[in-house]
């Protein structure tokens, strides 16, 4: 059971998210230690990124290959820095396939 900061946590991840992208087809879900960034498609959620709590209130991003395997990006940050994060380096894998 996800706790009440890291609901709010997602919440926030996905407010701001939606906000830098343009478009609110973004969903953030908690699982575990994680925040799961998830790109919306058709009703389909595919897992683009994610963010991990790693003390504190320090994050961590990885992303997943095209493997599925979880790869670290550079750097470590607060919540709204590992959105930054999130946004200068999976920005295009965030925007929904064109019609």
């Amino acid at each position: 059971m996800p706790t009440a900061q890291r609901i709010r946590n997602a919440a926030h991840v996905a407010t701001r998210l939606k906000t830098l992208l343009g478009h609110d087809q973004i969903a953030v879900r908690p699982h575990g230690p994680h925040l799961h960034i998830r790109l919306v498609e058709d009703n389909l959620e595919t897992t683009i990124a994610r963010l991990t709590e790693i003390g504190g209130s320090t994050f961590a991003v990885g992303f997943r290959n095209h493997s599925g395997r979880w790869e670290p990006l550079p750097g470590t940050g607060d919540l709204d820095e590992a959105i930054e994060m999130v946004f200068g380096c999976l920005e295009p894998y965030l925007q929904p396939y064109p019609l």
